[in-house]
């Protein structure tokens, strides 16, 4: 493994999305920012968010658009910043952000479905239709948490569906490169799912008494395994970061797997260069760092790009 630190000094970084000019967008969930990393490492904050910005993803607008969980606690333990539960009594809530990458204004497009608030939302994929799915993980609180669900929303903020429901804290979503497959990934089950899109923000629907049976289990790592974001190469593989120490990469087929290991204790999330270069970046979490690795295949383009 080739692995090299670009900058560390982040607020626990998720959301990794790369840009055209070489820099990446990362949000800081305990700082409240999203912040430009230079490829020299030189960090610039875009702009500062209430709660805790989580998954981002560029829209057909060329605004990042941003799941925000509504807010975390932290520890900070060994040099090391680690979640933690949220306490029982908390009512805190999440919504979704678009944010021009040139002002940093923020316009928040959903609070609610159907009446019912978001919880935690998470991650987020834009499909080539303009619309975009994301995960809502629940909360973790000390006692208990929430179930979780998968939604689609229109970039415009006109209309969003809960399609899943319920997950056990889904976290990572993406789509495959002909866009007729969605996949889920678990984090508490550790299970990655993937779903046959029918058209843009449905699912095929299979015969079966629960939800999760509309998809198809492709992995289901052995031993302690915490799914978290995910993205997909342009061979078709699941690219799951997985805690801790980890990141599990999967085949369409779920036929094949195989475990790169990470020096981090949280590695969250992964995403791939869009300017030609074979290369993946990583962000690890608990000790503030984006890393960078050479990635044979290359990713997977995106719907859009900044």
């Amino acid at each position: 493994m080739n692995l090299q630190e670009i900058t560390c000094g982040l607020r626990f970084p998720e959301g990794p999305v790369a840009c055209r000019d070489g820099s990446i967008l990362v949000v800081e969930i305990e700082a409240g920012r999203l912040t430009r990393v230079a490829p020299s490492g030189e960090k610039t904050v875009i702009t500062e968010t209430k709660g805790g910005p989580n998954g981002a993803a560029i829209g057909p607008d060329g605004r990042c658009y941003v799941c925000n969980n509504g807010g975390m606690q932290f520890v900070e333990r060994n040099d090391q910043l680690l979640p933690m539960p949220a306490e029982e009594s908390s009512t805190a809530t999440g919504w979704i952000d678009a944010i021009d990458l040139a002002t940093g204004t923020i316009e928040t497009l959903y609070t609610e479905c159907d009446g019912l608030p978001l919880k935690a939302p998470n991650d987020i994929v834009f499909d080539a239709a303009g619309g975009f799915w994301f995960t809502d993980h629940g909360k973790l609180r000390r006692q208990s948490r929430d179930r979780g669900a998968v939604y689609y929303a229109a970039a415009d903020g006109s209309a969003i569906e809960r399609v899943i429901a319920p997950l056990d804290s889904p976290n990572g979503i993406g789509l495959s490169s002909d866009q007729r497959w969605l996949y889920v990934a678990e984090t508490h089950a550790g299970r990655l799912w993937s779903f046959a899109v029918s058209e843009p923000g449905a699912i095929e629907r299979l015969d079966g008494p629960a939800p999760w049976e509309h998809g198809t289990l492709l992995a289901n790592p052995p031993g302690y395994c915490l799914l978290d974001s995910l993205a997909v190469d342009a061979a078709g593989n699941v690219c799951v970061a997985s805690i801790p120490h980890a990141l599990q990469v999967i085949s369409a087929d779920g036929r094949t797997q195989r475990r790169i290991d990470m020096p981090d204790l949280m590695p969250t999330n992964i995403c791939f260069d869009v300017t030609g270069r074979h290369r993946a970046y990583v962000t690890l979490s608990a000790r503030g760092c984006l890393a960078m690795m050479d990635w044979p295949t290359g990713g997977q383009r995106l719907a859009f790009e900044a």
